[in-house]
């Protein structure tokens, strides 16, 4: 697995280490009572892992059992403590087994540098590009990606998919064809791939935005001769105005507060807002504080994510839109995993 390098500008992607750094907080005794007994407790939980390895168990049944037990001890304690604990996990033998996977793997290795990359959501959404990888997984390996790939993250950014491009056809249906719109940190853009209304040219303009060249050279190619223009920019280029691509009647970034400490959140969102047309949505998607699978993603894939409440979105909301020119809502997705928060602009 070959690693991709690139330089990114410290305001759209957190690593793991900024995300610990972000949570972390004063330590005192009760932090290393807490960490003794974690650590005995996830030895437990891991010695069974591995005992059930080497009796040969049902690969699914493991994985399920072991995910329910680290979003247990993620939930049991502290941040500070749970942040000291992933390294445990990340660093016993068992490991090798869950890395057999092929989507764990990926997201572990992080071969274009960063977490939650195009690629990876593409296996996800088990997307043609990573049909390869799939295939030279070991029997053991496809089976867990069958476990994994039907946990409730991945089930809730597909269902995140389909909802952004049900929003894409429906305001493209009510603003008729000079539909303006605009994807921040639009990776892939897998969503265009359903849209009945691009199929059908009744978009003027849809600016997909990355910071990742491979997903942009992607992108390019992937829709040559469509009305989508896929732009290398960023979330700074965003905040310092110097991308110059006009008003838009929807704007949505769907994977990027994942990644984005509060005050960079409120700042891309007025920046958005302000780009709105008259009467223009935009949409903000973050995974929740409710995340069944959010022990083993953080551990075994190394893949940490800044969660957040329905009062966390709407802290957002209301430092960012006030309320004589917005409405706002905040919403569910259907398990809960991901939490969505919708402003449209009054006239």
């Amino acid at each position: 697995m070959t690693q991709f390098k690139t330089a990114f500008d410290g305001e759209s992607l957190i690593t793991p280490a900024a995300i610990k750094s972000e949570l972390s907080s004063s330590q005192g005794d009760l932090h290393y009572e807490q960490l003794a007994t974690g650590r005995a407790e996830l030895a437990i939980v891991l010695k069974i892992a591995q005992q059930q390895i080497q009796e040969d168990r049902n690969p699914a049944q493991i994985i399920h059992r072991l995910i329910g037990s680290l979003h247990d001890a993620r939930r049991k304690y502290h941040p500070n403590v749970w942040q000291e604990l992933i390294p445990i996990v990340q660093n016993h033998p068992v490991a090798d087994f869950f890395h057999n996977d092929p989507f764990t793997r990926w997201s572990f290795m992080k071969p274009r540098g960063y977490s939650g990359d195009a690629q990876l959501i593409d296996f996800i959404y088990g997307h043609p590009s990573v049909s390869d990888e799939i295939a030279k997984a070991s029997p053991l390996g496809k089976e867990l990606y069958g476990y994994t790939s039907q946990s409730p993250s991945p089930v809730a950014v597909r269902e995140r998919r389909d909802i952004l491009t049900r929003y894409v056809d429906e305001i493209a249906t009510e603003k008729g064809p000079g539909t303006e719109i605009l994807t921040v940190a639009a990776g892939h853009l897998r969503e265009a791939d359903r849209s009945v209304a691009l199929k059908e040219k009744r978009i003027k303009r849809w600016v997909a935005l990355d910071q990742d060249p491979l997903s942009v050279g992607s992108m390019m190619r992937d829709f040559n001769g469509t009305c989508i223009e896929a732009i290398d920019g960023s979330v700074r280029g965003l905040l310092t105005k110097s991308h110059k691509i006009g008003t838009f009647d929807f704007i949505y970034a769907a994977g990027l507060y994942d990644y984005l400490a509060d005050k960079v959140a409120v700042k891309l969102t007025q920046t958005c807002l302000n780009m709105l047309k008259p009467n223009g949505v935009f949409l903000f998607a973050n995974f929740s504080r409710d995340v069944p699978d959010d022990g083993y993603m953080e551990t075994f894939m190394n893949w940490a994510l800044l969660l957040r409440s329905e009062v966390d979105m709407w802290n957002i909301i209301h430092a960012s839109a006030p309320r004589d020119q917005f409405e706002a809502r905040v919403e569910y997705g259907a398990n809960g995993t991901i939490i969505y928060g919708v402003i449209q602009k009054r006239k």
